[in-house]
């Protein structure tokens, strides 16, 4: 299974398929290559083992953001105080 987190796009590197990505809260370098240009700072995409797999709207970042600030806020709640306490998967 792949896990793919949004991010918003800081800064392209010219002449360079590299860009700064706001992942949230932590800017990283993400490889845009996989896509097709031109990109634009502000722009959605949606990242996977650092590239970028697919364009996102901000509307659908936000609903995927909100999936994954609901799960670890459930795992919190129910007594977790770190993520070296979190289940690894389905039971």
């Amino acid at each position: 299974m792949c896990l793919g987190i949004p991010g918003r796009i800081v800064e392209l590197e010219p002449g360079s398929d590299l860009a700064r990505v706001d992942v949230a809260g932590v800017v990283r370098e993400i490889n845009l290559a996989l896509l097709d240009g031109p990109f634009h700072p502000g722009e959605y995409i949606l990242i996977h083992t650092g590239f970028a797999l697919e364009r996102m709207t901000p509307e659908e970042a936000a609903a995927a953001l909100a999936v994954f600030d609901a799960g670890f806020d459930a795992e919190f709640d129910a007594g977790s105080d770190s993520f070296d306490e979190m289940p690894a998967g389905p039971p």
